[in-house]
């Protein structure tokens, strides 16, 4: 993929951390931000697992079984 030149401006103690913080992982500032927008690219076009969304809205919201679960706790681990 071809690259270009990026210039942006950011408050010096950011652009320090961020230098720093790519120097103790063993990374370039370029390294450092280009796999955090390809983070960001894949967080936009994951979708939930299919399982997931099967589950999705079996529990109401309103059932609220907390005392159930921490009696169910306390009996497991006694």
């Amino acid at each position: 993929m071809p690259s270009r030149k990026l210039t942006i401006r950011l408050p010096e103690e950011d652009i320090n951390f961020a230098k720093n913080y790519a120097a103790q992982h063993g990374i370039t500032l370029t390294e450092l931000v280009d796999a955090y927008f390809k983070r960001l690219r894949n967080q936009q076009s994951e979708e939930l697992h299919p399982d997931i969304l099967r589950f999705s809205g079996i529990i109401p919201e309103s059932d609220n079984n907390h005392e159930e679960y921490l009696s169910g706790q306390e009996d497991k681990h006694r």
